[in-house]
């Protein structure tokens, strides 16, 4: 297949014969899914499904992060036609990856959100099948821990952000963006020794016992020396990676509910995030798009470019 069969190529999300292989389609075109893959619920033979969590209850300003895995998905569509750049495998060709749709709630009955969440990574999990989530506010995290560490035990978390997300509740039951960390902590969904967080920049009193590598210390150490100490920390554990797009500097990402200045580059991002290759990853998610805060999309470019990297940090144990 090649660019010149875009005149011909539509709807492959849902016309697609293979699970692999590059997708040439219009980009302003035709039925949008990630990547264009095959929207399917059959994961049957498939190495990686991606999955929407368009959910922004617990934002602690802009409202807008439901809209994120649609802008997501828009974005990606630029990437469909070309393998993912600087891996050692071409991750589009030799994965079978799917678009699996979004997670169905009821907006309504927020209550009933988290364990709707975690059945829903369940059902994907028992297939064997690692997820790759696009939020959706940050809390989302949290009920797919619960999945993660139920099949692997307490995973060790690599978590891009702004903020630590580990300020004190002990009401387990209260969604909010910003403490579950701590929760997954006090519940055992995570293990904080073997755990670090990448670019934070304001203050929180009490870290649960999470390595922290801020903002500055990227940017004085360079991204390739932190990937390294990251590959140490985590050593060979189970590991889930999550990116709260806040973690760049609003300069590259400024569509987002909590916009921190003297974030990370997206220059920055790429380069840890392909040095992290061979990190025993079981599944991961990009968080906190918001799209109406960004007119230009470069916040949704920087969401689909991060659940790639994901879905190439997944298939690295497999293709290498």
């Amino acid at each position: 297949m090649a660019l010149e069969d875009a005149k011909n190529a539509v709807d492959e999300a849902f016309t697609v014969p293979e699970l692999k292989g590059l997708a040439f389609e219009n980009t302003f075109g035709g039925a949008v899914s990630f990547l264009r893959r095959l929207y399917t619920k059959n994961l049957q033979g498939v190495d990686v499904a991606v999955t929407g969590v368009p959910f922004d209850q617990a934002v602690t300003n802009r409202t807008g992060t439901r809209m994120g895995p649609r802008a997501i998905r828009e974005a990606s569509t630029l990437q469909s036609m070309d393998e993912p750049y600087g891996w050692p495998f071409a991750a589009l060709s030799d994965l079978a990856i799917v678009d699996y749709g979004d997670l169905a709630f009821d907006y309504a009955d927020v209550a009933a959100f988290p364990d709707r969440l975690t059945d829903h990574i369940r059902t994907i999990l028992a297939a064997d099948v690692p997820t790759v989530a696009l939020g959706g506010d940050h809390y989302i995290s949290f009920p797919i821990l619960k999945a993660y560490a139920e099949k692997y035990g307490p995973m060790s978390l690599v978590h891009f952000d702004a903020h630590s997300d580990t300020w004190a509740d002990d009401n387990m039951e209260r969604i909010d963006h910003g403490t579950m960390f701590y929760k997954a902590v006090k519940l055992g969904l995570v293990d904080p020794a073997r755990s670090v967080q990448i670019g934070i920049r304001t203050t929180n009193p009490d870290t649960m016992g999470f390595n922290i590598i801020d903002a500055r210390a990227v940017e004085e150490r360079g991204p390739a020396a932190v990937a390294r100490q990251v590959r140490e920390i985590v050593g060979d554990h189970p590991v889930y990676l999550t990116f709260d797009i806040d973690a760049l500097d609003p300069a590259y990402a400024p569509g987002t509910g909590t916009p921190v200045w003297g974030g990370l580059s997206s220059r920055q991002a790429a380069i840890m995030l392909r040095d992290l290759g061979g990190i025993n990853i079981k599944g991961g998610d990009v968080v906190e798009v918001s799209p109406p805060y960004d007119t230009t999309g470069a916040t949704a470019i920087a969401g689909a470019h991060v659940a790639t990297q994901l879905i190439c940090l997944l298939g690295w144990n497999k293709l290498v």
